[in-house]
């Protein structure tokens, strides 16, 4: 489950990697105390750790090492070099999680007394190289990312299976299909439906889409199943408030042709392997004070006076109010 790939400790960023670093942010944050900003630690800018992930990647016949580090005999290192740097990776042989552990500079042809070697080799003698070992805090920031990563994951597989859909559907039709669980013995999530209709009357023409989102029951209203709403609603069309919603059934209307064209868009997404980002909307809307902000803290989605379906994220106060909400919000203080 976890990615195999070597990764360094919070020791070893804090202690051994003092300088070499291609920005100051990573010391800074380190400094604060900041580490979730850190993530994903085996992807820091540094030469080491850059030499380290290239050198233990996921295919392990492709690992690449200079051997066993001799002057470490209680625990078991294998040598890599980026440069003048020099570190020590060890195998974490439960998880297959390679752990950069210590890290210095050759020096004075290995007889200064700072040298890489020359500090293994004191610790291995009168110390105990174990202190180098992962730590609770560094295997609960393995733990987030591995989660961050195969939820990343699912979120492009989803991406993909909606890319599928609207090729199917994009010129008119209905497709259905499972979207799993991010944990693969966990069964169905949801169910999916995208329809396109093509209306083609003389004073209207548009092509309208709607998505119904059907939950298994164990997953009914859980934040999993509205991120894969918004998910879904992001790939198809990204402006957060062009949608209106019935239900579990999500509408939205279109130019002719639009939907080929953004199923275009999702081809390019989908061999990237990037995820699709949503586009904040244009305007402040009237809503139910309560429900506004029950919902910001919440990230449950709203609907304003004139239908738009949206979660209210952005600052509405920058925003021009909506002129439909602007008008019913009018329409209804007369009458009261």
């Amino acid at each position: 489950m976890h990615n195999r790939r070597a990764r360094p400790t919070l020791r070893l960023l804090a202690e051994d990697l003092t300088a070499g670093w291609a920005s100051p942010r990573p010391r800074r944050l380190l400094a604060d105390g900041d580490v979730a900003e850190l993530h994903p630690l085996s992807e820091l800018q540094h030469p080491i750790i850059a030499k380290a992930t290239e050198s233990f990647g996921p295919d392990p016949a492709e690992d690449r090492h200079h051997g066993a580090i001799a002057a470490s005999t209680k625990l078991a290192l294998l040598e890599i070099k980026g440069g003048q740097w020099r570190g020590g990776v060890w195998e974490d042989r439960e998880t297959g999680v390679r752990w950069l552990l210590v890290a210095g500079l050759a020096k004075g042809e290995h007889l200064d007394h700072d040298d890489f070697y020359q500090r293994v080799g004191r610790e291995n003698r009168h110390g105990d190289p174990r202190r180098w070992l992962p730590t609770p805090d560094d295997l609960r920031l393995l733990s987030e990312e591995t989660a961050a990563r195969l939820l990343t994951e699912w979120e492009l597989a989803v991406q993909q299976q909606l890319r599928d859909a609207l090729r199917q559907v994009e010129r008119g039709g209905c497709a259905r299909f499972d979207i799993p669980h991010p944990k693969r013995d966990c069964g169905r999530l949801a169910q999916l439906t995208l329809t396109v209709t093509q209306v083609r009357e003389p004073d209207y023409q548009a092509d309208e889409i709607d998505l119904e989102i059907t939950p298994t029951t164990t997953y009914a209203g859980t934040k999993l199943l509205w991120q894969l709403t918004v998910r879904a609603l992001i790939c198809l069309s990204p402006p957060e408030q062009g949608w209106d919603r019935y239900r579990d059934t999500y509408s939205n209307i279109a130019e002719p042709g639009s939907w080929a064209s953004r199923r275009a868009d999702l081809d390019r997404l989908v061999t990237n392997h990037e995820l699709a980002e949503s586009e904040p909307g244009s305007h402040s809307h009237y809503t139910h004070r309560e429900h506004l902000a029950g919902s910001t803290i919440e990230g449950h989605a709203v609907r304003a006076l004139c239908g738009a379906f949206f979660v209210p994220t952005q600052d509405h106060e920058r925003l021009p109010v909506c002129p439909p909400c602007q008008e019913r919000h009018s329409e209804l203080a007369g009458h009261v």
